[in-house]
């Protein structure tokens, strides 16, 4: 046992062996570290174990311990059940499970076996029907002389394992009783104890063995506080530590005067809200040092911060210097360049666009204009991060909704250039604690009013009966010189899941469009219910050209109505589109539900958003609710949040954070706050953790986030 470490593979634990070991591994347990960290789920208080010879016929909860002495399965006609008899030596009593089958290759004679439940009488023998139970000891090992040494002599917290994987929770904490007192001698200590008192914490041995053995619950509240903090902590220095290698290398000054100000306002043919001025205010003086800018500017859909943005790349080109704007689809860089083109008509800054479809002679002039310094203002998709892009003197790199890139991808673009400025925008607002974690590595800036003149977005939702309704809307919309959405989630129906447990994708027989992808809808749209209007489709699986050629058309009013999937989601910007029809609205995610909306109610028009949905399960109503509630992009992110969780909103791949075992992001709030003012203490004071004190906590760190997010290497 003195041999070994956290990183020994589990099955060398006492009582593991080879088959345990695969079985633990299906359960992601492959080191001892893992075993140690796989904690109880909850925990089921347990009474005191007492003699089977005191038990009575009518006691409404009682526990025995004792030694299984015959197993069987019995089938009553239709009806089995598996059965034991239990002997302690004081008497016997019998346990029973109805549709127990699963129990007869676990509860054998000769085991030590705990039950606990109420206790009847069955043709004058007492027993326990469908008892919690839990096996103590096998016959493979030592059985103790009395309750007291098995653990049961008192009343205990009964720990409930995340089970599976052929074994049973009672597998997994008899594998962790047997093993814990000698792992805990291998569990490090990442903190010093004066630093653990003053945030009323315990020691990291002492909390791994509360997790697992509490003496009461706040004991065991008092150790989860101490482990999720220490999560917390370790995310936030990687985070740190990110933030400090972004913002180690000298970045060139780009200052603002009012000259320079003056001339940028005149590009607008409108004034600035007084929320884009503090956003403007917040980034010029960053841009201003010889720091690299590091900062997410939020809005919600509609905000302005596309005009921000070309304000920061617009104070870059003024000193003489290169700006990148990078967007995750073709189709939104396009209306980037385009709104772009359109400010700065008469201008003498020299604007490009630079995608992955351009024919290859056009791209080849692109690459060579950013590598002379003959384009101020490049507008791009991934295509800006491949090989072959170099810049002059890139000093602002502006990326949209940059959670459909990820960290990674960050660190490339970061690295063209000569330490850029850096600008993340994002219309799917943040809640506080993703803001402290996913983006926890950048200043925020908030956009939280929307440019004055917007008309008033109205959300309902019906049921597909109402289909017929629903058609009769969007027509008189669009007879009154609107245009339309009509948003499916899938292109086709041929794509939904072919698994009988999948929800059908049909609203109502009869219904037309109800029971179709957007392609099939496309089709009986414009024959029947919309035929009289131009109906036009759009989906991500189409050609890029011929996706921005859809886009063109509907933009100047020739396409009336837009049939889509979620390639509509982001960014897009048709002012005269005031309805929108979402249908089979229950299997979107409500943040995605939001931005969809967001893509109605862009002009001074008030605008319609039709939901079309059944939903069957609870989650589903209440999103559905809360956006007909609230039009906050805010709320609706925290409420998101809530529903989903942040490893939805936000997948591992995306945001190289790996998954916490303990910490709540939502419920530990307050821990996470304390953790990031920690975490960028001890990296001010000791950037890569090479203080002795701070060795183990480095080793952990790199152990978690090293190949994640390039700690090691300083990348």
């Amino acid at each position: 046992m003195a041999s070994l470490t956290l990183d020994t593979a589990v099955r060398f634990v006492k009582g593991v062996g080879p088959v345990r070991a695969a079985q633990l591994g299906e359960l992601g347990i492959a080191t001892v570290g893992d075993l140690l960290t796989y904690f109880p789920r909850r925990f089921d208080l347990r009474r005191q174990a007492q003699p089977i010879g005191t038990l009575r016929g009518d006691e409404p909860a009682a526990t025995v311990v004792g030694q299984v002495q015959a197993a069987e399965e019995r089938r009553f006609g239709r009806r089995p059940w598996f059965q034991c008899s239990i002997d302690d030596g004081s008497g016997w009593v019998l346990a029973k499970w109805f549709h127990g089958g699963y129990l007869r290759d676990r509860i054998k004679p000769g085991i030590t076996l705990a039950v606990s439940g109420r206790v009847g009488v069955y043709k004058e023998y007492l027993q326990f029907v469908n008892p919690r139970h839990q096996i103590i000891f096998e016959p493979s090992t030592d059985r103790p002389a009395s309750r007291q040494a098995a653990g049961l002599g008192e009343d205990e917290l009964l720990p409930v394992y995340p089970a599976g994987a052929h074994l049973t929770s009672g597998h997994i904490a008899l594998i962790i009783r047997r093993g814990l007192p000698e792992l805990l001698d291998i569990v490090p200590q990442w903190l010093d104890s004066e630093f653990l008192r003053r945030r009323n914490l315990m020691d990291r041995r002492s909390a791994v063995a509360a997790m697992h053995r509490p003496e009461d619950r706040e004991q065991w509240a008092a150790a989860r506080r101490t482990l999720a903090y220490e999560e917390c902590l370790l995310m936030q220095l990687g985070i740190a530590m990110m933030r400090e290698r972004a913002v180690s290398r000298p970045a060139h000054p780009l200052p603002l005067s009012d000259e320079i100000d003056r001339r940028i306002r005149a590009r607008f043919p409108f004034t600035l809200t007084a929320a884009q001025d503090r956003v403007i205010g917040e980034i010029a003086a960053d841009m201003a040092r010889d720091r690299p800018m590091n900062r997410l500017l939020q809005g919600d859909v509609g905000a302005g911060k596309t005009v921000v943005a070309l304000y920061a790349a617009l104070l870059a080109v003024a000193k003489g210097r290169q700006a990148a704007i990078m967007a995750p689809t073709e189709i939104l860089a396009s209306q980037h360049y385009e709104k772009i083109l359109a400010y700065l008509a008469g201008s003498r800054v020299r604007t490009e666009l630079l995608v992955g479809g351009q024919p290859a002679e056009r791209r080849a002039e692109v690459l060579a204009g950013l590598a002379e310094g003959k384009i101020d203002i490049v507008v791009g998709t991934h295509a800006l991060l491949g090989e072959g892009v170099q810049f002059a003197s890139l000093a602002l790199v502006v990326v949209d909704e940059q959670h459909k890139f990820g960290v990674r991808q960050r660190s490339v673009i970061r690295g063209k250039g000569h330490a850029p400025h850096y600008l993340v925008m994002t219309a799917t607002p943040i809640p506080r604690t993703l803001a402290m974690t996913v983006f926890g590595d950048l200043d925020v800036s908030v956009l939280d009013a929307a440019p004055p003149g917007r008309g008033k977005t109205t959300t309902i939702c019906v049921g597909g009966e109402r289909l017929d309704e629903v058609w009769a809307t969007v027509r008189a919309k669009l007879c009154a010189g609107q245009q339309a959405y009509i948003i499916y989630p899938l292109v086709t129906a041929s794509a939904r899941p072919s698994s009988p447990r999948a929800p059908k994708l049909g609203l109502q027989a009869g219904h037309t469009a109800a029971r179709m992808g957007a392609q099939e809808a496309h089709e009986d749209l414009s024959r029947g219910e919309l035929g009289s209007f131009a109906v036009g489709l759009i989906h991500g699986q189409m050609p890029p050209a011929a996706k921005e050629a859809v886009m063109r058309r509907f933009h100047a009013g020739k396409i009336k109505v837009l049939v889509a999937s979620v390639v509509v989601e982001v960014g897009l910007d048709v002012p005269a589109a005031n309805v929108m029809v979402v249908m089979h609205a229950e299997r979107f995610g409500l943040a995605q539900l939001h931005q969809l909306r967001g893509r109605v109610g862009r002009s001074s028009a008030d605008a319609t958003c039709i939901l079309v949905a059944s939903p069957n399960n609870p989650v589903a109503r209440r999103r559905l609710e809360i956006l007909q509630a609230t039009s906050d992009g805010f709320k609706i992110a925290e409420e998101d949040l809530r529903l989903r969780g942040p490893g939805e909103i936000f997948s591992e791949r995306q945001h190289g954070l790996p998954e916490l075992k303990v910490a709540d992001l939502i419920e530990d709030f307050d821990l996470l706050r304390m953790a990031r003012r920690d975490a960028f203490a001890i990296i001010a004071e000791d950037g890569d953790l090479q203080a002795p004190h701070h060795q183990q906590l480095r080793a952990e760190l790199l152990r978690l986030y090293g190949g994640r997010l390039d700690l090691a290497t300083g990348a």
